[in-house]
């Protein structure tokens, strides 16, 4: 059996290659995720609190749940534009998604001014 030289190295697996495009990406979609639960919960306090403070019954109370309902339903077809953006993956759909994000930053920011406006008028009715 041969002695091992002292100058050989062992062998070392090779570097793994990240690819920041997709790490980012991955990123971003998990942020939108993130925001998007943030948002839901908020709608759901403000629409709890409507039902139990009894402001829901009013019309000023009613247009706000219309409100948070829309809301929710941008929320959903946010969730199912990251859905989408996430199935991509191809380097070629970049635009694609692009534009997904595109929509679904409007969405979520109409749904956050919708969310912020039922803030506003909870907190100045109690």
């Amino acid at each position: 059996m041969p002695a091992a030289s002292p100058h050989t190295r062992p062998a070392r697996p090779a570097p793994r290659v990240v690819d920041l495009a997709r790490a980012r990406e991955t990123r971003r979609l998990r942020d939108f995720a993130e925001r998007c639960r943030t948002v839901d919960d908020l709608n759901r306090r403000a629409l709890a609190r409507l039902f139990q403070g009894g402001m829901i019954f009013t019309r000023a109370g009613a247009r706000l749940g219309r409100d948070l309902l829309l809301a929710h339903q941008h929320l959903l077809r946010v969730g199912d534009l990251l859905a989408r953006i996430g199935a991509l993956g191809a380097d070629g759909a970049r635009d694609e998604a692009e534009a997904l994000f595109d929509e679904a930053r409007h969405l979520l920011s109409r749904t956050t001014r919708l969310t912020a406006r039922t803030g506003l008028v909870l907190a100045r009715g109690q």
